[in-house]
């Protein structure tokens, strides 16, 4: 797969119409290619909090490629007539880049989440993907200070594949930074999927992921911690879409026949 991909404007960014056949393949020519190909992910809440965080919007809008982690923002896309063929999911997109880098004998480094964590975490990819080097990891705990000799250290592994196990809008804005410093083939900010794959968060059954309803599967578990959290995201998001389609009738009604 080569040349630009194809893009939509959504709710002030421009998201690629990409399915995850095609995201892999792109990450993977990037890699052969050495592109140091950037990807940045979006959901609902991620929407919400770039609306009016310009720090978390442009290091968003900065990365190669920009998928719909979020099912909320496929449909989203749908209804306002510019939609994506599926859902790009970042845990999904992780463990892909990471199976198919073990057929191919790449390096990945991990970077993010707590030291017990981290351990969990390379212990599994080492169990799942045997192919899989494990070029280096370090947990996400380190001041704004020591970020420039973290990235150092990564760069000096050379890694196919980096990974950051980090929150947003840290993870976004250390890509932002030091990208063009570490010179990995992928770059991917996975966010909490380290948690997932080191076993200390369930994630959905597939059902409730096929439905959009992983959202709900978290708030069931952590009902008084994600509660107002999603009352308040989730009804915003609906808002902001809600604007823009009203924007897009109004436009399409003054246009001239």
């Amino acid at each position: 797969m080569s040349g630009a991909a194809p893009r939509q404007a959504l709710l002030g960014v421009s998201l690629d119409a990409l399915t995850m056949e095609q995201t892999v393949a792109r990450c993977m020519e990037a890699v052969e290619n050495r592109e140091n190909l950037t990807i940045g992910v979006v959901n609902a809440a991620k929407a919400v909090h770039m609306s009016h965080d310009d720090l978390l919007r442009d290091s968003v809008t900065s990365c190669d490629l920009v998928v719909a982690d979020g099912q909320a923002v496929v449909w989203a896309a749908r209804l306002l007539g510019r939609p994506l063929p599926e859902r790009v999911a970042g845990i999904d997109l992780f463990t892909a880049l990471m199976a198919e880098g073990a057929r191919r004998s790449y390096r990945a480094y991990f970077l993010g989440a707590r030291p017990e964590v981290l351990e969990r975490v390379v212990a599994e990819v080492r169990t799942r993907f045997p192919g899989l080097t494990v070029a280096g990891a370090r947990d996400g705990y380190f001041t704004d200070d020591e970020a420039p000799e973290v990235a150092a250290r990564i760069g000096e592994a050379e890694p196919d594949l980096l990974f950051l196990g980090m929150t947003s809008p840290k993870k976004e804005i250390f890509l932002a930074r030091f990208a063009g410093d570490i010179r990995a083939g992928v770059i991917h900010g996975v966010g909490g999927s380290f948690d997932v794959l080191a076993g200390k968060v369930r994630r959905a059954p597939v059902l409730w992921q096929r439905l959009g309803a992983e959202w709900l599967y978290r708030f069931l578990q952590e009902p008084l911690r994600l509660g107002p959290r999603y009352l308040s995201t989730n009804s915003r998001f609906a808002w902001m879409v809600v604007k823009e389609y009203v924007h897009g009738r109004r436009t399409r009604d003054r246009a001239p026949v």
